[in-house]
C-alpha cells in the first residue's frame, strides 16, 4: 500500500508539474480543431455555473463511447427522474454527440485532466452520488479521490484487449490498486473479465454484463433524419457508404468506386469521415480523383452525376445506415482496429471490413461464424478485392440480404447488457445510501 501511495504521488507530481505542457499541447492541437482551445477552464475542472451537484457522473470519451452509452443513459434517466445525470467526455466531437442525443436532459462537461488540483474541484461542484467510468478508461487519481469519498465507482462494458494489457502491466503498480477501488466492473465478456482478473481486479467485483454496444434501436429522431436524408438522396441509388474513414482509407475506397462504377455508373459512394478535422481534406482528394462530390453540409438535392456524397455533419450516420444497401466499415484496413459493426446491422445491409477488426475482436468473430460479414483478403491490392466485393453484392441482392439478416439476429440475440448494468449502478446507490 505505501508503494502505491507514493506511486500515486509520484503520478499527480508529474502531471502537475506538466500542467503548462499539457495546456500547449491543447492550444496546439487546437490550431487544426478549434474546439480544443474552447472551455479550457472545464479541462482544469472548473464547471459551468448552474450545474446540479448530488447526482450520477456517467463519462464517455469521445463519440463511439456516447453512442454506445445511449440506451443505458436513457435507462438511468428514466429510473432516476430527480436525480442529474452528468454526462463528461473528453473530445469536443464527444460533446457535441452528447448534445445531440441529450440535449438538456443531462449536463454535460469535459471531464477535467487527471491532476490532483483539477479533480478535486470536479468532485468538490458534482459531490456525486456514484461515478460509472466505460471500457477502459482508468484515471487513477479521480479513482483514488473518489474512493477516498466513499463515492461508489463502476466500471461498465468492460473492455480489456490482450493488446492493453501488455502495456498495463508496465504500470500493474498503478492501474492494480485503481482498479481494486471499483465497487463493480462489469466486462463485456469472459475472455476480457479474465484479463481484468489477470491485472489484479478483485473477482467478486467483476461480473460478464454482456456488450452495451448491442442495446440500439431505431428511434424517432434516426426515423426523421432518415427521412431528411432521404429527401436530398432524391431516390437515387443504388447506395454504398464508406464509414469512419481514417487517413488512407479514402484513397483505396476511391480507387475502388471508380472500377466499380464502370459497370454501375449510378453507384453513389456516401463517405464518411471520422474526424472532423479531416473533412476538407477528403472533400479535395475527392476533387483530385476527378469525382463529382457534394457536401452534405451544403443541404442541397444530390444530381443525376453526384458520385460522391460527402458526410461533414456529425449525428447522421445511423441515419445514413438505413438508407445504403451496402456498407464499408473504415479503419480496418491499417492498424486502427476498426470500428462498431453493430449499428449497419441493425438495418440488416451487409458489410465489408478489410484485415483489421481488433477494436471489435469478439463481435467481429460472431460475424465471421454466423456469415454476417465479408472480410478482404490481405493482398497487394486491397482496392481491387474491394472492388469486386462490392460488384459482388450489387450482383446478388439475395447475398447481401442474407449477410444483413444475419447480422440482425446477432444484434438482436446479444442486448440487454444496459438493463443489467443500470441493476448494478442501482444496488450501488442503494448500498451507498
Amino acid at each position: 500500500m505505501l508503494k502505491y501511495h507514493l506511486a500515486l504521488l509520484l503520478y499527480r507530481l508529474f502531471f502537475l508539474i506538466n500542467l503548462p505542457v499539457i495546456i500547449i499541447v491543447l492550444l496546439i492541437r487546437s490550431t487544426k480543431h478549434k474546439a480544443y482551445r474552447q472551455r479550457l477552464g472545464e479541462r482544469l475542472g472548473l464547471l459551468p455555473r448552474g450545474i446540479k451537484p448530488g447526482g450520477i457522473v456517467i463519462h464517455a470519451a469521445s463519440v463511439g463511447e456516447v453512442m454506445a452509452l445511449k440506451a443505458f443513459v436513457e435507462q438511468v434517466l428514466a429510473a432516476y427522474p430527480n436525480l442529474p445525470v452528468t454526462l463528461t467526455t473528453f473530445t469536443p466531437t464527444g460533446s457535441t454527440q452528447a448534445k445531440k442525443l441529450f440535449t438538456d436532459r443531462v449536463q454535460h462537461c469535459y471531464l477535467p485532466l487527471d491532476i490532483w488540483p483539477c479533480s478535486v474541484l470536479f468532485l468538490h461542484k458534482l459531490a456525486p452520488k456514484a461515478i460509472v467510468f466505460m471500457e477502459t478508461e482508468l484515471w487513477p487519481n479521480l479513482i483514488s479521490q473518489s474512493a477516498g469519498q466513499n463515492i461508489p465507482l463502476l466500471l461498465v462494458n468492460g473492455r480489456l484487449s490482450e493488446n492493453s494489457i501488455k502495456s498495463y502491466r508496465k504500470l500493474s503498480w498503478l492501474i492494480t490498486p485503481a482498479l481494486q477501488r471499483f465497487a463493480a466492473i462489469l466486462p463485456q465478456s469472459q475472455a476480457h473479465k479474465d484479463n481484468f482478473l489477470a491485472l489484479g481486479a478483485q473477482p467478486d467485483t467483476c461480473i460478464v454484463s454482456g456488450n452495451l454496444k448491442f442495446d440500439i434501436s431505431q428511434t424517432a429522431e434516426i426515423s426523421n433524419k432518415q427521412q431528411e436524408l432521404s429527401r436530398l438522396l432524391a431516390n437515387r441509388g443504388p447506395v454504398w457508404i464508406a464509414a469512419s474513414t481514417h487517413e488512407g482509407d479514402e484513397q483505396l475506397i476511391v480507387e475502388a468506386y471508380k472500377k466499380v462504377s464502370i459497370n454501375t455508373p449510378e453507384l453513389l459512394l456516401v463517405l464518411v469521415p471520422r474526424h472532423p478535422e479531416r473533412f476538407e481534406k477528403v472533400h479535395q482528394l475527392c476533387q483530385d480523383a476527378g469525382l463529382s462530390v457534394i457536401k452534405r453540409s451544403a443541404n442541397q438535392l444530390l444530381e443525376n452525376d453526384t458520385q460522391v456524397w460527402l458526410l461533414d455533419t456529425l449525428g447522421e450516420l445511423m441515419a445514413a445506415y438505413a438508407l445504403s444497401d451496402i456498407v464499408t466499415i473504415g479503419g480496418t484496413f491499417s492498424h486502427i482496429g476498426g470500428h462498431n459493426p453493430l449499428e449497419p446491422a441493425l438495418f440488416k445491409k451487409p458489410v465489408i471490413v478489410g484485415g483489421d477488426m481488433s477494436n471489435f475482436a469478439e463481435i467481429h468473430q460472431q460475424f465471421t461464424r454466423q456469415q454476417a460479414v465479408i472480410q478482404l483478403a490481405a493482398t497487394a491490392n486491397v482496392s481491387n478485392e474491394l472492388a469486386q466485393q462490392v460488384q459482388n453484392l450489387l450482383e446478388s441482392p439475395q447475398q447481401a440480404q442474407t449477410l444483413g439478416e444475419n447480422g440482425y439476429h446477432i444484434v438482436r440475440q446479444n442486448q440487454g447488457a444496459s438493463a443489467f448494468s443500470l441493476k448494478q449502478l442501482s444496488q450501488l446507490l442503494a448500498g451507498n445510501d
